[in-house]
């Protein structure tokens, strides 16, 4: 059995009124927010959000709120322009829009309820909610490294088979790699393993979030198996999409470099200098998040790096794609030029 450490949350628990930790009856499932034995199972869970005074909370939600638009806008205009511009309907943009609409719901999953804790209104979470955000966070993410492993691969075609490029990213197979990395994300069922936990009381997450971490650190069962599945799925969704990735780039870098104009090297690495940031800023939070066995004590390391992952980084991906790509610019300058007129 695990000890019940309160994921950072001792001092916070003081002031917690008992009512918000339900006392179940005997004998009921715990999953089911009903007692079992003398355990006491837990019905909600507490989001402790950032600590500090309410002026910086507040500060802090608007900051989370500003960017939460800007994404949500920039990811938009992202999908709306390939929609409407004929010459960007080529495989890149098409990954590029799923991609944009995974950041969309990625976000939305994580920040609406992070500006409700750090506000003080809404930091109580029930188990269904909870285990539901914990599935969107785990699938939207494994999806999102299928997605760049697979944007990556058709940067490979593109720059080393230019000439057999639309032959081999047919649209079918564009679709059925999309629909493959959707998939794989969506059967990563990490959320379906903790949600057969049992959770006894203490129920406060040092967290904005339902983080995988926090809710092992509350579990009063042996969670050995959920972390075993959790480190092994994530060694097998990251390897397999950073080999794919590394593999693709390692071909790209060589081919590059053989050729001889410097004009021509610098047109053929333009065209995935933005699409390797990305990866680099994502797979680097990712690897530190969750390639590691669990470990209460980092939890104030993972919500920081957790909220440079789910708030930052969707931000940055609509404007690190329009600012390093030339085609994208060119669209939208033509996009503004029509709106004016």
């Amino acid at each position: 059995m695990r000890p019940h450490p309160a994921a950072g949350g001792t001092a916070f628990m003081n002031s917690v009124p008992y009512s918000q930790i339900k006392n179940a009856d005997e004998n009921v499932d715990p999953v089911a927010g009903v007692g079992m034995g003398n355990h006491t199972s837990v019905q909600e869970f507490i989001l402790l959000g950032f600590p500090g005074t309410w002026y910086f909370r507040f500060s802090l939600s608007m900051m989370f709120s500003m960017m939460y638009g800007l994404t949500v806008m920039g990811n938009v205009s992202i999908i709306a322009l390939v929609w409407i511009t004929a010459h960007l309907h080529i495989p890149m943009y098409y990954f590029l829009c799923n991609l944009s609409f995974l950041e969309i719901w990625y976000t939305t999953a994580c920040v609406p309820k992070a500006v409700g804790v750090l506000l003080g209104n809404s930091q109580t979470i029930s188990f269904t909610v909870c285990i539901l955000q914990l599935f969107l966070v785990f699938s939207l993410g494994s999806t999102e490294c299928f997605l760049l492993a697979v944007m990556a691969y058709d940067r490979y075609l593109a720059i080393c088979h230019p000439l057999r490029y639309f032959s081999l990213m047919s649209n079918t197979f564009c679709t059925q790699l999309a629909f493959g990395s959707w998939l794989g994300g969506l059967l990563r069922m990490m959320a379906f393993l903790v949600s057969r936990l049992s959770f006894c009381g203490p129920n406060i997450i040092n967290h904005f979030l339902c983080d995988i971490d926090s809710l092992i650190a509350l579990s009063c069962t042996d969670t050995s198996l959920v972390e075993l599945a959790e480190f092994s799925a994530s060694i097998i969704v990251v390897m397999i999409s950073c080999a794919v990735t590394l593999i693709s780039y390692i071909y790209i870098i060589s081919t590059i470099l053989k050729i001889r104009s410097a004009q021509s090297q610098q047109k053929a690495f333009s065209t995935c200098s933005a699409h390797l940031t990305v990866v680099t800023i994502w797979f680097g939070s990712i690897i530190f998040l969750y390639v590691k066995p669990a470990a209460p004590n980092s939890l104030d390391t993972n919500k920081l790096i957790n909220s440079f992952n789910t708030i930052i980084t969707p931000l940055l991906n609509p404007f690190i794609y329009t600012l390093r790509n030339r085609e994208v610019k060119r669209a939208l300058r033509k996009a503004f030029n029509r709106i004016r007129i």
